[in-house]
């Protein structure tokens, strides 16, 4: 089942995150390459592609997980949420309909 891991950022985060990122990637990409991942991405803190210095709000994650626990251990050991980028983590179920 798919899903939903939404990371929420602490304020003043755009450091710690480009610190991170490179590691964040790698995991992200794993999950890209076993067929797992639907999307991923930022939240720009401002209504552009590149907020620049302003930075971003959090991000989401959607992938195939065995289960809500798994789901939530994977989201735990990520380097966004083990280097204090994240403030909270939710992960919740997510039911692919379209497209």
């Amino acid at each position: 089942m798919y899903y939903a891991i939404t990371g929420t950022d602490q304020e003043e985060s755009l450091e710690a995150r480009m610190s991170a990122r490179p590691e964040h990637l790698k995991r992200l990409e794993i999950l890209r390459d076993e067929g797992r991942l639907l999307l991923a991405g930022p939240f720009p803190a401002i209504d552009s592609e590149d907020p620049g210095p302003t930075g971003f709000t959090g991000g989401l994650i959607v992938a195939e997980f065995p289960d809500l626990a798994s789901a939530k251990t994977w989201a735990d050991q990520d380097p966004y949420a083990l280097t204090g980028v994240y403030a909270s983590i939710t992960v919740t179920p997510f039911k692919k309909v379209l497209p």
